[in-house]
């Protein structure tokens, strides 16, 4: 018999597992295999239905035919088709409930997982209520705008016990797993010294359009929620809100956070002791974008210290590698990117690997519009990491601790840049030592009726 004969036939999990653990080479399997057919579909909702929130979306129901029984966007029309295609997609064929509120779709408490893809600066709020009703939660990151929200959201997740991944999928992607495997656990790098992160991308909005009627689709009061009220252009929805510091960190807290946990990660760093950063508009003044067009960050762990660049204008160093980072070890040098890594020996033959697609096995992805398909392995990846500590109430590789980390670090670049002098964090108080100016600016101002969360208060 297989197992759906099993299940159809009417033996328990239990007696399913009792069964297959005396097969030989099934023993350590069953348990989790079973108990996945046995139970009914997890149910999921989604807060933010734009680019990302969709993407994580589809690679879960790639992974587990979950039930996405509710949705929610502050865009009507965004929020519609996501609703309409969602159900093409999932097994029942249902349509989710719909909702422009988040809170109202919360407080159904029915969900077994939800997911946030809302723009950066309503993250904390969304994450925070969705573990108090009782959901474990997947959230892009970073996983907060300001210090005092990511600690907030940490000890959230804590209180209530509930497993949340940050969307920092470099650390299930498939080809830099290889690399962390191949260059850095075993050693052969040697000694790293020294670790350059960066990203060349022209990435920065461009011109200005002028202030706009918000479209009537659109809940822009809503949308803006506990940020300051800016004029609406043409620029801000949907994607192009990461112009504005208003709504996020500009690109140290969208890319550098990316790399900068990579490097956490492919090396077992915990928290830097000092960040330093300089920057600013130097190119592109003309532009309503206010977020830097080039800015250096330096973070110093104990190790060793990791330097970030961006610049919006201008060439790239190195075309095969705009985004991605330089490992210097003693012994050879890494490149790595969400497309390729390369090994270079001292004075030996490199090594070259690239990223890993999976478009034959999961076909949708070729079509699926707006889909970055190298970085679709990783997210299938990370949706399965993020289940099975869900199954297993554990920590996932992308625990909200780690990302806590990662954006607070990002955070403190941007302070540092704006205060013009290096930052010591303390990381034992959650605070940067000696610095009450800088300290008086971990938490911003939200704007009423928005309440800012502290993680007294969560």
């Amino acid at each position: 018999m297989d197992r759906r004969q099993f299940l159809k036939h009417g033996l328990s999990t239990s007696a399913m597992g009792l069964t297959f653990a005396a097969l030989p080479g099934l023993g350590q399997l069953s348990s989790h295999v079973f108990a996945a057919d046995a139970r009914k579909p997890r149910r999921v909702g989604v807060i933010g239905c734009g680019w990302y929130g969709k993407c994580d979306l589809f690679r879960l129901l790639q992974v587990e035919p979950v039930e996405v029984v509710s949705m929610c966007d502050v865009d009507s029309q965004m929020l519609s088709k996501a609703a309409e295609i969602v159900a093409t997609k999932q097994v029942s064929k249902k349509t989710p409930r719909q909702y422009s509120d988040y809170r109202k779709l919360l407080a159904e408490k029915d969900l077994d997982i939800a997911i946030i893809g809302t723009p950066d600066h309503w993250h904390a709020l969304c994450m925070i209520a969705a573990v108090q009703a009782g959901a474990d939660v997947y959230v892009q990151k970073p996983t907060g705008v300001d210090i005092v929200e990511s600690q907030a959201m940490l000890a959230a997740a804590r209180k209530h016990g509930r497993v949340v991944q940050v969307g920092t999928q470099r650390r299930s992607t498939p080809h830099l797993k290889e690399a962390k495997e191949l260059f850095l656990d075993s050693g052969q790098i040697g000694k790293i010294g020294h670790v350059e992160i960066y990203c060349y991308y022209h990435m920065r909005a461009r011109g200005n359009p002028g202030v706009a009627q918000a479209p009537a689709h659109l809940d822009y009061e809503m949308w803006t929620g506990p940020a300051p009220m800016r004029p609406f252009t043409p620029i801000t929805h949907p994607r192009g809100w990461r112009a504005f510091m208003e709504y996020g960190n500009g690109i140290v807290g969208d890319m550098c956070v990316h790399m900068l946990d990579t490097v956490r990660w492919m090396t077992n760093l915990g928290w830097p002791t000092r960040v330093s950063s300089q920057g600013g508009i130097f190119v592109d003044k003309e532009s309503i974008s206010n977020i830097s067009d080039t800015q250096s960050a330096s973070f110093d762990f104990p190790q060793f210290t990791v330097q970030w660049q961006h610049r919006t204008w201008g060439s790239t160093p190195d075309p095969a590698y705009p985004w991605g980072i330089t490992y210097y070890g003693e012994n050879g040098t890494l490149k790595c990117s969400v497309n390729s890594y390369d090994y270079y020996t001292n004075g030996g033959q490199p090594i070259h690997k690239d990223v890993t697609y999976e478009l034959e096995q999961f076909p949708d992805d070729k079509t699926e519009p707006d889909l970055e398909k190298h970085v679709a392995p990783a997210i299938r990846a990370h949706m399965k990491d993020f289940l099975k500590a869900i199954d297993e109430r554990g920590k996932p590789i992308a625990d909200i601790e780690q990302g806590h980390i990662s954006s607070t670090s990002c955070i403190l670049a941007n302070l540092s840049m704006e205060l013009g002098r290096s930052l010591v964090w303390d990381a034992t108080k959650g605070c940067v030592a000696n610095d009450a100016e800088a300290n008086a600016k971990l938490a911003r101002k939200y704007r009423e009726p928005w309440i800012h969360p502290t993680p007294d208060n969560v």
